[in-house]
């Protein structure tokens, strides 16, 4: 099991959280699924010359399913795996899907990238060398899942569950990296 970041001491007190929400994914996967439905249920009653029940009816056959199918997602193994990302004057701590945290000061990051991938949002940390990557727990499976870049190998989390989101993270990245956040 991950290190939660309430289990982490800030490397600093101006620290920004951002974490994955399984709520915020329920309702994403809800309104989706609910729109889905609106979009599509029309087209289809007037294809088979419509059901004979009330639209009410059928919005709340709609609404249940969305909730246990958002409800089984948002739960599931894919959904449950925790990512947070800390930024502080004194560096960025990183705990990628259910990975030990890690921690760069901000001397010891070449690049920080968020970057769309398809519909997720992806966060890629390049360290200046491996060595100076500092693990929060020794004991541990390890950091995050690393891709090389063009830059050196990377660190990288899925995004996509990260509230208050890729935007707002973005902007903290560039007030303590300016030059070398994209």
């Amino acid at each position: 099991m991950s290190i939660a970041p309430e289990q982490v001491e800030a490397p600093a007190t101006d620290a920004v959280l951002f974490r994955s929400s399984p709520i915020r994914t329920f309702i994403a996967v809800f309104l989706l699924l609910m729109v889905s439905f609106a979009a599509v249920s029309p087209i289809m009653a007037l294809a088979v010359g419509g059901t004979g029940n009330p639209w009410w009816q059928s919005f709340l056959q709609a609404g249940v399913i969305s909730v246990v199918a958002a409800g089984a997602y948002a739960w599931s193994t894919r959904g449950s795996l925790k990512t947070w990302v800390r930024i502080s004057s004194g560096g960025l701590e990183l705990a990628a899907q259910d990975s030990d945290p890690i921690l760069l000061a901000w001397p010891d990051i070449e690049t920080v990238v968020v970057r769309r991938s398809g519909l997720r949002s992806v966060l890629e940390v390049t360290p200046v060398d491996l060595d100076r990557v500092h693990p929060v727990d020794d004991e541990g499976p390890g950091g995050p899942a690393m891709t090389e870049t063009s830059d050196g190998p990377a660190f990288t989390a899925d995004l996509s569950e990260v509230w208050p989101g890729p935007r707002a993270l973005k902007r903290a990245l560039a007030q303590h990296m300016p030059t070398k956040a994209v």
